[in-house]
């Protein structure tokens, strides 16, 4: 078989199924486990899927955004312990940014009773926070619909008046080359200010976030270390090179 013609095929799963195995592709081309891995990577490589461990899957749009509803009931194991680990990091006397988004929200039940201060574009995190006695400042700004973010000019000049010892983070995408990303370009630039104002930046991100790409790029790689629940050396050793990557597995 021809190798456009298993490219065919290969991108024809990939339209009906989310996610497809190697030995799926290895059945339907009866082509060798190294040759489909060798596609895999070319058409990773001209960005038409993302590969995943043992096989391939499909890019999100670039503009695509669940609501917090959405996103609430996916990856939930993995997001308490990313979130459990990102709250060990914190120190008695920390001030500390923490992003709008579910993953940053998990980290919220783990936060240890330190005299801390928090600052947040998050509408959903503040109840908790307050629930469980931390000062907290929320930033001006738009309510953003969908992920209940406080963005645009408001929140970034709100943000100026603070600095941060850690800054929590959330995004969409992570890629060696086009950085992290997210959908909104607005709130892309809260999430840049509040790195450029932090000590340290974490990205909190389970790992179907390697290898997408949003609209809107965040930062380089190199500007925040990563804390996720899986990694696939073989396919990351690029974002590897450029930043620390914490694995959190149990």
């Amino acid at each position: 078989m021809l190798t456009d013609e298993r490219h065919r095929i290969i991108l024809d799963l990939l339209k009906d199924k989310e996610t497809i195995k190697i030995h799926e592709i290895v059945d339907m081309t009866d082509a060798s486990e190294s040759t489909i891995r060798r596609d895999l990577t070319q058409l990773e490589q001209e960005k038409f899927l993302k590969r995943v461990h043992g096989g391939a899957s499909r890019l999100q749009g670039k503009l695509k955004e669940l609501s917090v509803s959405e996103k609430s009931s996916k990856n939930l194991h993995e997001k308490r312990l990313i979130g459990q680990y990102a709250a060990s990091l914190i120190e008695d006397g920390d001030c500390i940014f923490l992003d709008a988004g579910t993953s940053t929200l998990s980290l919220i039940d783990y936060l240890p009773q330190m005299d801390i201060v928090v600052v947040t574009n998050g509408l959903t995190h503040v109840d908790l926070l307050l629930q469980k006695g931390f000062k907290t400042y929320l930033v001006g700004g738009m309510v953003k619909q969908t992920t209940k973010a406080m963005i645009g000019s408001g929140a970034v000049e709100s943000l100026k008046h603070y600095r941060f010892d850690k800054a929590f983070m959330g995004a969409n995408g992570i890629h060696a080359q086009y950085g992290f990303t997210t959908p909104d370009p607005e709130e892309a630039q809260v999430k840049r200010v509040a790195i450029e104002l932090a000590r340290e930046a974490m990205f909190l991100t389970d790992d179907s976030k390697f290898g997408e790409i949003s609209f809107s790029k965040i930062v380089d790689i190199d500007k925040a270390m990563v804390i996720t629940n899986a990694l696939d050396e073989e396919q990351d050793t690029a974002i590897m090179k450029q930043t620390t990557i914490k694995v959190v597995t149990t």
